[in-house]
């Protein structure tokens, strides 16, 4: 009867679902006639996010359970289709939502290594570890390293590293709901982030792995829709061509002749960029004198310098000639000197870095590995691999992504769900790169060029939620904007791109509803987690083993508001990108889980001792490396065979299976019965398999 009764359940999941799209796309509609109509767009903003929002919500509240497998694992019952778009929807961040385009956008080629590695991820997630891990049908990923090399040690690991990489990755999701909750309601960003907080948790809070799965199913199709529409127009507007991946190829020969006639010095346009550019390498040359003056001088140069200032800005003060605006920038050059001798070291070298990237010619977008020599070409093409490796492995250990494929009701849908997900996903990573370019192109083409007199509105709005994501500078004075007067942060390009290519505001607004919904979708896969993992594998695997139901699911939601508080605190103080955030949390997974994971379905001898030496050893060596490189913390450490920061994970995963090995090699194998364990999974009869399946 359960075959029968799956079909009945699937079918009806379609025809609701195939109703939610249709409405959704009705609603669309609606509020285009109204914007037609003349209803204000900020009022049309608080429609579409409002409206979305509560459709989460109630998803939420009708998915309410006091059912534990229900709560952790979706009762294992949800259908591959539709796990594979609730998975879409989980992977779908904010970074690849938001920050895929801007990276593409900003890196060009070397961007790729995003798409290869995250696409390329799920390949080994359907080969190595999805079918083995719904075999071994575990709550989360700490559960199967306790089940699988037995005591609370390997499961405390990690829980430690689950917590670990997914508080890293969920606050990127969260700087994401701030960034669209403050740029469509008009509120401070900090203010933003915890309104956003509350979107989250009415997803989660009341019906766990079963509330979040039918409301990602549902925040998969507005994403994906919000994502699409904006770049099919465009497409449809430079080419006349309504598939962008198609497209790309003509647009992309634009980009590369403009980019050709805007490094030109020849040209008129040319001439006025290598005249921004000569005042910026000057600045550069500012910038280093000051550093260097300041590592002879120390403190005592950096009172002198501070002195110099405050003494400008009283001779303006006292000066009947100078306008307001000058006033006010050697005012707010005291207000931001820097504190100390370390501040200012920091804070010199950034604007040494970002005037020498804008005193550069521009990078052709479609050139691999640009540079001005091969030793510089040679480093970008070994950080491209190292990044794309460690994408992947880091996709295949994600604890928040493993955990989907508990949901699954058979072994089988387990690895249809892998088919599925990566359809889904891939619908977004081939656009991505279409959408960097033609975004490219309308700023190439509508911005630079312009007068500054008349910026386009989306510019200061966006210069007012965050001068580092959009600011226009008239360097040379001319009134006219050059491409390197331009700062254009990745993060800005999606959810800018309807207004920069002046679309109606409604698609703006879609396109936010898009990102929000992959920010939301995410974030409560993270955040549940984060918290199944303290009160499953903590409270109730280790601390009180016969706890109640109630009292379980009680812990539960109660350690979900306060990760849900403390991750939205962290975020409002904006700790980082979110591109590096993300990239963290993916070195951070490949090092502490896949050795063990990997080894732990495929090598029977793999043991306690060598999970404990692998998980620990590879995450210390990553979380080390990450520190003494990334600028955030202020080591500044030479790099390790010139691999940035963001794929650490190459050094902790290849600690992680050396530790494995060694470890395990040196101890006693596991006894007999993790070993049949092992076999059972890996090679089940069909007693097992029935068994197995009823479980």
């Amino acid at each position: 009867m359960a075959a029968p009764i799956q079909s009945g359940f699937v079918s009806q999941l379609k025809r609701y679902y195939a109703l939610y799209t249709g409405g959704f796309i009705g609603f669309v509609v609606m509020l285009s006639i109204l914007e037609q109509m003349g209803v204000p767009n900020k009022i049309l903003g608080y429609i579409f996010l409002g409206v979305t929002v509560m459709l989460y919500a109630g998803i939420g509240i009708l998915s309410r359970t006091s059912d534990v497998a229900e709560y952790y694992v979706a009762g294992r019952r949800v259908p591959a289709f539709f796990n594979g778009m609730a998975i879409g929807a989980d992977w779908m961040s904010a970074a690849s939502y938001i920050g895929l385009a801007g990276t593409l956008y900003l890196s060009g080629y070397d961007g790729l290594a995003f798409v290869l590695g995250w696409t390329g991820g799920f390949v080994l997630v359907a080969l190595l570890l999805a079918p083995y891990l719904r075999k071994f049908g575990q709550f989360t990923i700490p559960d199967f390293l306790g089940a699988r090399y037995g005591g609370s040690i390997p499961r405390s690991i990690g829980v430690f590293a689950a917590i670990l990489c997914s508080f890293t990755y969920v606050i990127a999701q969260i700087y994401g709901v701030g960034l669209i909750t403050s740029r469509f309601t008009g509120l401070d960003f900090g203010m933003g982030v915890f309104v956003g907080l509350g979107s989250i948790l009415v997803c989660s809070f009341l019906g766990g792995m079963r509330a979040v799965t039918w409301t990602q199913v549902a925040q998969y199709v507005i994403l994906i829709v919000a994502y699409m529409i904006p770049v099919i127009w465009l497409s449809v507007k430079h080419t006349g061509n309504p598939v962008p991946q198609i497209a790309y190829g003509y647009v992309l020969e634009k980009v590369t002749a403009r980019e050709q006639v805007l490094n030109d010095p020849d040209t008129p346009e040319g001439a006025r960029e290598a005249e921004v550019r000569a005042i910026f390498k000057q600045r550069q040359a500012a910038e280093e004198s000051k550093l260097q003056a300041l590592e002879n001088g120390g403190n005592a140069y950096l009172v002198a310098e501070k002195n110099k200032l405050a003494q400008t800005a009283a001779g303006l003060k006292a000066s009947a000639d100078a306008d307001p605006q000058t006033l006010a920038d050697a005012d707010q050059a005291v207000a931001d000197f820097p504190a100390d001798v370390a501040a200012a070291h920091s804070a010199w070298k950034a604007a040494a870095e970002s005037d020498k990237s804008k005193a550069a010619p521009i990078i052709a977008h479609a050139e691999p590995f640009a540079g001005p020599d091969e030793a510089t070409r040679n480093k970008k093409r070994k950080n491209f691999l190292a990044l794309v490796l460690c994408l992947m492995v880091g996709t295949a250990a994600l604890p928040h992504i493993l955990m989907r494929f508990y949901t699954t009701p058979s072994v089988k849908e387990a690895r249809e769900s892998v088919f599925w997900s990566l359809l889904f996903i891939s619908l977004l990573y081939i656009t991505a790169p279409a959408l960097a370019v033609l975004a490219k192109y309308d700023v190439y083409t509508l911005l630079v060029g312009s007068s500054f007199s008349e910026l386009p509105s989306w510019v200061h709005a966006w210069a007012s939620v965050d001068k580092s994501l959009m600011s226009v500078t008239d360097i040379n004075r001319d009134g006219i904007v050059q491409l390197a007067e331009v700062t254009i942060g990745g993060d800005l390009i999606v959810l800018a791109t309807p207004e920069i290519a002046g679309l109606p505001y409604v698609v703006t607004a879609l396109v936010a509803a898009g990102g929000l919904a992959a920010a939301l979708s995410t974030a409560d896969g993270l955040m549940l987690t984060i918290s199944n993992s303290l009160s499953h594998d903590v409270y109730y695997k280790m601390i009180d083993p016969k706890a109640p139901t109630s009292r379980r699911l009680f812990i539960a939601k109660a350690l979900l508001l306060g990760v849900a508080v403390f991750a939205a605190y962290i975020t409002s103080l904006k700790p980082g990108d979110i591109l590096f955030l993300v990239g963290a949390a993916f070195s951070l997974a490949s090092s502490a889980f896949f050795p063990a994971l990997a080894l732990g379905v495929f090598w029977k001898r793999a043991n306690k001792a060598g999970a404990i030496l692998g998980m620990v050893g590879g995450l210390a060596v990553c979380m080390y490396y990450m520190y003494i490189t990334y600028p955030f913390f202020g080591v500044n450490a030479p790099l390790w065979w010139d691999i940035n920061p963001i794929s650490a994970g190459i050094f902790g995963m290849l600690t992680g299976f050396i530790g494995v090995i060694v470890g395990s090699l040196l101890t006693p194998a596991p006894d007999k019965s993790i070993q049949d364990m092992i076999d059972n999974v890996r090679y089940p009869n069909l007693k097992n398999t029935i068994r197995n399946e009823a479980a």
